[in-house]
């Protein structure tokens, strides 16, 4: 009798907590998040294939941000200008999103990762972020900045 109880209990808790956010919601958000994953890996496979530079020039929003080290933030026609004057012919950057997120709006969302950065004959791994814009049904990254060095130790 406790037993069937306490199933009762759980599925009653369950239940409710379900109702709290629509199914059709979490759908829509679980969508997104997958657009934004998808997006942040094909980014990375364009860099591989086309070059860091060009990469992100084609998925940069026209007023995204750059967070570099020792640069204040590059912004906007001041982050276009930085990247073409990159030389990225002697490396790769490529990435792998661990995860991401996405408001309830659907507009504005997250993703972050590992990114190896190959030169000759030498890897180079940290981690990055990047922010994510819906416009016009495409997603294109306002803010991107990363972190040099893993402690594989760890």
């Amino acid at each position: 009798m406790v037993n069937k109880f306490c199933w009762s209990l759980v599925i009653l808790i369950i239940s409710v907590s379900l109702t709290g956010c629509p199914t059709s919601q979490i759908n829509k958000e679980a969508a997104w998040k997958n657009e934004i994953l998808k997006t942040d890996k094909d980014f990375s496979e364009a860099s591989k294939k086309d070059g860091m530079k060009k990469a992100f020039i084609e998925y940069m929003d026209d007023d995204g941000i750059l967070l570099r080290p020792n640069h204040k933030p590059i912004i906007g026609a001041n982050a276009i200008e930085y990247l073409t004057e990159i030389n990225d012919s002697t490396y790769t950057l490529i990435w792998e999103p661990s995860s991401a997120q996405v408001a309830a709006s659907g507009d504005l969302g997250y993703s972050y990762g590992i990114y190896n950065l190959q030169l000759h004959d030498t890897t180079l791994q940290g981690t990055y972020v990047s922010i994510w814009k819906q416009k016009k049904g495409k997603w294109k990254f306002v803010l991107d900045t990363g972190n040099e060095g893993i402690d594989k130790s760890k």
